[in-house]
């Protein structure tokens, strides 16, 4: 081959590159978003109404600039662990503990009757109230976020996460016994792979975002959140208490040390029943009669079902159109799917707060949210 004629492998992999097509070996992909698009393409019961999405990614944008939105909000709340305290390995088990643990909170109950926690002189409820039981516990010397303390069936009981969970009411944290079986199983995956310590998984993960959750549904069936969607062989991948780990630990460490990942934008909001919820409010998500009906009814919605997946990806590709919008019409904003997640999550439990609910989210009972 002269210098004058093109090498034909490199053709090739311009062309794969060009297409699209090309994916390193380093470079891993989760999965969810290509999910999300599949279900929404394939979805009779949740659509989406464009003109809302394009309107809202306005009001996102200008609300989040307003409110100064960044990672650094996360860490600002008084029940996340400050790292400089704890020192930053305990704060890593600390989060891995939480987003273990981070699901089914939801009460038919009052907001005076429902599951709450009672910590420094505050009442806490929902994914508040996981968050101060922990802080409770470990002030109580229970090693809660310890794996060998999960894996010690002694000592790490029912009975012993009745007490740290102890509510302030009559009623029980929702899924105990499931609670139990996730930290019972991630104490075996820790000692087995990880040396019972979860920095040594992100380390494992090499910087990548992606690489992480894959290593998380790989590793630990609690946190293999994917499912059958209308007989289609592949599951669709939702993963969301993997990727909300990785992005709460990008959030807690600012994206520097064990927060830092090369690729923090490939991962989705985490679809869940809260996000949905305000997207509908806000008319991007628009739900066939049957399904609204059982929703405004309250009436549960089945694990895995058509419909939970339907509002589950339809969401999940909601607000990556709305980050493309974003994108779009400030190119020089960064704003990924995990800020607009946390944004909107936040603002529909200050409009919980404030009574300003216009239809209630979606019930359904599971470990995957």
């Amino acid at each position: 081959m002269s210098d004058d004629e093109a090498d034909p492998e490199l053709l090739a992999l311009l062309r794969q590159h060009l297409q699209g097509k090309l994916t390193l070996a380093d470079d891993p992909e989760t999965g969810v978003l290509e999910g999300a698009e599949y279900v929404y393409d394939n979805a009779t019961d949740v659509a989406l109404d464009m003109r809302s999405c394009k309107n809202a990614a306005a009001a996102i944008y200008e609300q989040m600039q307003r409110k100064q939105y960044k990672p650094a909000a996360w860490s600002a709340h008084e029940l996340h662990p400050d790292r400089a305290a704890l020192g930053e390995q305990a704060t890593v088990a600390f989060i891995f503990t939480m987003d273990l643990l981070n699901f089914s909170f939801w009460s038919e109950r009052s907001e005076a009757d429902r599951f709450a926690v009672e910590y420094r002189g505050k009442r806490w409820t929902g994914y508040w109230s996981l968050v101060a039981a922990l802080r409770r516990a470990l002030d109580e010397g229970i090693p809660i976020t310890d794996s060998h303390f999960w894996q010690d069936e002694e000592a790490c009981t029912l009975d012993a996460l009745k007490q740290v969970f102890r509510s302030c009411t009559d009623e029980e944290m929702p899924l105990l016994a499931e609670r139990l079986a996730c930290l019972r199983e991630a104490g075996q995956v820790l000692y087995q792979k990880y040396q019972c310590n979860p920095v040594n998984l992100i380390e494992a993960a090499n910087g990548s975002a992606a690489g992480l959750v894959n290593l998380l549904a790989r590793d630990f069936s609690c946190f293999r959140d994917e499912h059958v969607f209308e007989g289609r062989r592949k599951p669709v991948r939702f993963l969301k208490r993997a990727q909300i780990l990785v992005a709460d630990l990008w959030a807690c460490f600012e994206g520097e040390g064990y927060g830092e990942f090369r690729d923090i934008d490939k991962i989705t909001m985490f679809a869940d029943y809260r996000v949905p919820q305000i997207l509908n409010s806000m008319g991007c998500l628009i739900y066939s009669p049957p399904l609204e009906t059982a929703i405004r009814a309250k009436r549960e919605i089945p694990s895995g079902g058509s419909w939970e997946l339907q509002l589950r990806a339809c969401s999940i590709w909601c607000v990556e159109l709305i980050r493309r919008e974003i994108a779009k019409a400030h190119p020089g904003t960064h704003i990924n799917a995990i800020l607009i997640d946390f944004f909107l999550y936040d603002t529909m439990k200050e409009m919980e707060a404030a009574g300003k609910e216009t239809v209630p989210h979606h019930r359904t009972r599971s470990i995957w949210y």
